[in-house]
């Protein structure tokens, strides 16, 4: 009985977030702004590949930056000279729509081209959560192992672009970085997967190349 309706609760959940994320992506459209959700773990990049888009192309951008205590990426952020909020969330280890409709509330869409959303840094809560946005980024690093995508199959199947990240630092770690994008291409043949290091601005071409062919 218990797990009948620990099914149902779940499904309530999970339904109540995705009406809230087409709502999410109306409001997105009806402004006309391309919405990209990226999605990492705690070191993987996320926060600098954000930044180097931001300095790197002409758009007006406004950020969502998810964490359980914001600030300190909404920081980061905020000296790129763009609108941030933060959006704590608390115990979750993810975003949902419901957080980030109130985020938009508080960005001046009429003013925006796109709207980046920084997700929680994890590579299994977010899974499931769908936002509203129109492009979804993974960023891996090879620093957390060359086994971190077989590991972690569903975020990159679910994805569109796959980000293998310090890719430099791949012998320092012992990682193969071949076998992270093999990994990638296993699991969802069709996804783009971009080796990068982003600190020496490698990758970082083509993943904007990316964003703007999905926008247009």
């Amino acid at each position: 009985m218990h797990q009948i309706a620990d099914v149902e609760v779940a499904k309530n959940i999970m339904d109540a977030n995705k009406r809230l994320a087409h709502k999410n992506l109306h409001k997105l459209e009806d402004n006309e702004i391309f919405c990209v959700d990226f999605v990492g773990a705690i070191g993987s990049g996320k926060t600098t590949l954000v930044e180097e888009i931001i300095d790197n192309t002409d758009y007006n951008i406004g950020v969502l930056a998810g964490d359980v205590i914001s600030k300190f990426d909404a920081e980061r952020i905020e000296k790129h000279e763009v609108p941030v909020v933060g959006l704590n969330t608390g115990k979750e280890c993810h975003l949902d729509a419901h957080l980030v409709g109130h985020g938009l509330e508080d960005l001046p869409l009429d003013e925006l081209d796109m709207v980046i959303i920084e997700n929680v840094g994890n590579l299994i809560c977010p899974v499931d959560f769908e936002l509203g946005s129109h492009l979804r980024i993974v960023v891996v690093s090879v620093t957390e192992g060359d086994d971190t995508v077989e590991k972690h199959p569903i975020i990159f199947q679910t994805s569109d672009v796959v980000v293998i990240n310090k890719v430099d630092l791949a012998d320092a770690v012992g990682a193969d970085a071949d076998k992270m994008v093999d990994d990638a291409k296993k699991l969802n043949p069709n996804v783009n997967v971009i080796k990068s290091s982003l600190k020496k601005g490698e990758g970082l071409d083509e993943i904007i190349k990316i964003i703007e062919e999905a926008m247009n």
